[in-house]
């Protein structure tokens, strides 16, 4: 039975909470966080974004806020790509983001949605000589795709957009079409999500998280060069494996086929978090569970996450 798919806004828990965005240089209610149908991102696809979460420790009653500067880095660098440029250092984009969150004031899990964005109101397809501006908002949100019982993936037929095409380190707006593809052909097909190949057929990703496999007791991810995301969970779960788990990683690249000869296959990201994949193609991943490393590194990272871990707690930003 095809399990139910989210996104960002439909995971979002309803909430009587007035929610704040920051946008145009302002906080503003984030029901007036609006643009017009004539700017340049909307109509092109030119902008790029971030998925930042922020957890809540009920014992600590303490929300607190995963990765900011490695997130607000990342997105500078997706920014440049896209020949944008905007005032606020990663640090002052950190700080805003914790005032959005004070302003919020929730209680619970959040998803935190940085966009820069080409904001001139103009019709051409180019890069150059247009404005851009930043917008940060925020919304309660649970799980993005399953992450303990597993999900059952299908290697879809849509190809991951080279990087020579779109840059696959940018996490830029108009490419996450080719996710939405092969998401959709995934679940149309009755599976929960897809695993995308690079042009010459070696395993990318999925349709908007980084992969790892397990083979004969070794963790092993694609490199950077096959067409990935720069993930920022990916590296996270590389240290964990290495440090606590005491398991060997490889970054190579993946065939197919091994995805069918694979002890365990995982999902992962800030907004999939680490997902176990059962199933791949109708052929069982394993013993069909989720396997002894991917429950290990899954443990050590959602206790980091909420400050249960001193060692990791350099992650992790209060915001109360």
């Amino acid at each position: 039975m095809l399990k139910e798919q989210t996104d960002p806004h439909s995971a979002a828990v309803e909430t009587t909470t007035e929610l704040w965005a920051f946008f145009r240089g302002d906080f503003v209610p984030l029901r007036d966080a609006n643009i017009n149908v004539m700017t340049h991102a909307f109509n092109y696809g030119t902008a790029v974004f971030e998925g930042v979460r922020a957890y809540w420790n009920a014992d600590e009653e303490q929300l607190f806020a995963l990765e900011l500067l490695p997130h607000f880095e990342r997105i500078r660098a997706s920014a440049r790509m896209l020949m944008m440029e905007i005032p606020q250092s990663p640090q002052e984009l950190a700080d805003i983001t914790l005032e959005l969150l004070r302003r919020d004031g929730l209680r619970e899990d959040v998803y935190l949605r940085p966009i820069i964005y080409k904001s001139s109101e103009t019709i051409g397809v180019r890069l150059h000589n247009l404005d851009a501006d930043i917008t940060i908002f925020g919304v309660p949100f649970g799980q993005y795709i399953d992450t303990e019982g597993g999900i059952r993936a299908q290697v879809s037929s849509w190809r991951r957009t080279d990087d020579n095409a779109i840059p696959a380190r940018g996490k830029i707006t108009g490419a996450y079409v080719n996710g939405a593809l092969a998401k959709s052909e995934a679940q149309l097909n009755g599976f929960d999500e897809a695993i995308v190949l690079t042009s010459d057929g070696h395993v990318s990703e999925g349709s908007a998280e980084n992969l790892f496999i397990v083979r004969r007791g070794v963790l092993v991810t694609p490199p950077v060069t096959d067409n990935i995301l720069e993930g920022i969970t990916r590296r996270r779960l590389i240290e964990i494996a290495r440090a606590d788990v005491g398991v060997e990683v490889e970054e190579r690249s993946i065939d197919r086929t091994e995805l069918y000869a694979a002890d365990e296959v995982f999902l992962c990201g800030t907004g999939a978090q680490i997902s176990p994949v059962i199933e791949v193609d109708r052929r069982p991943v394993g013993t069909g569970r989720p396997g002894q490393i991917t429950r290990d590194v899954s443990r050590i990272y959602f206790d980091a996450v909420r400050g249960k871990v001193p060692a990791y707690r350099d992650w992790l930003t209060p915001v109360y």
